[in-house]
């Protein structure tokens, strides 16, 4: 009963691997993962995050992944984790490093590619946190054009010191306060060690990585307030509880990023862009993703 309650199109994809006698070494390597024959046959989805432990925009984006996998638990609907390399700006500005940057684009983009056409996976859900990381999902989803959306990892929250409100900003300024001798030594140093938040997140300014997830959330990839519910916080947890709920109806309803991002939609996109004066590296980015869509975008 199981296996025709799910040779459907939700899960048309996994379905080469899972419900055909000749893919009987692919059953039994996921058999190997302690999945049931039940679990097997359910449609697979994907949850890649882009996370790595040296960047504070990435770092806790494996938190969240898991939290994403726990809505699937005991679903009809099976998921995988897994996460792709990237590269920190603002850790690699200024020194040989940044000419990986745009190209962790690229490398994020074909390793999202790679993993969900090789699996097999009938849905994709993407946690990015950083600049790079976003376009790099968002046009690896357009290429695989199957059931996907996006959950932003959240800014950084500021952190408190000395009764005043720090961020990424104050430790870019306090270097041009140090040279003018506006501060000392000791002074700077303070600020360099507490302009960041410890719980983590994207860099709190409005930068690619938070101009690109407000982008998206008007595009309609990500769901409501995904780009402004900070990383960790209560209200990101609620927004990763409906995770299941969201993929279900994609999967359902036959919804993909071809259906989503229209024309119209990067007109949304471009004017958000312009009312919040974002990064100008939307401009790049967007573009990629339209060709990755095949919409006439110049």
């Amino acid at each position: 009963m199981l296996k025709r309650l799910y040779s459907t199109n939700l899960n048309k994809y996994s379905s080469i691997i899972t419900q055909s006698n000749q893919s009987g070494p692919a059953q039994a390597m996921l058999h190997a993962l302690n999945l049931n024959k039940n679990d097997i046959i359910k449609p697979h989805i994907g949850i890649g995050s882009v996370w790595y432990e040296s960047n504070p925009c990435n770092s806790h984006l494996n938190i969240l992944s898991q939290k994403v996998k726990k809505c699937f638990n005991d679903k009809d609907l099976t998921a995988f984790q897994f996460n792709s390399v990237g590269v920190s700006d603002g850790i690699s500005m200024g020194t040989f490093g940044m000419q990986y940057s745009l190209l962790s684009r690229e490398l994020i983009a074909d390793s999202f590619e790679t993993i969900c056409s090789a699996h097999h996976y009938d849905g994709l859900i993407g946690i990015p946190g950083c600049d790079k990381n976003l376009p790099g999902i968002l046009i690896a989803m357009c290429r695989l054009n199957r059931p996907s959306f996006i959950i932003y990892g959240g800014a950084m929250k500021p952190n408190l010191f000395n009764n005043k409100e720090l961020d990424i900003v104050s430790a870019f300024e306090s270097y041009g306060e140090l040279k003018s001798g506006k501060i000392n030594e000791e002074e700077y140093q303070k600020t360099i060690e507490n302009s960041c938040n410890k719980q983590c997140g994207a860099c709190s300014g409005l930068y690619t990585a938070n101009t690109m997830a407000s982008i998206f959330e008007v595009m309609g990839i990500t769901p409501t307030n995904s780009s402004s519910n900070p990383a960790n916080s209560l209200e990101k947890f609620i927004e990763i509880d409906d995770s299941y709920k969201i993929m279900k109806n994609l999967l359902k309803e036959n919804i993909r990023p071809s259906n989503i991002l229209t024309k119209e939609s990067f007109i949304n996109g471009i004017k958000m862009l312009y009312a919040t004066g974002g990064s100008t590296n939307a401009i790049i980015h967007l573009l990629a993703i339209a060709k990755s869509i095949n919409v006439n975008l110049s």
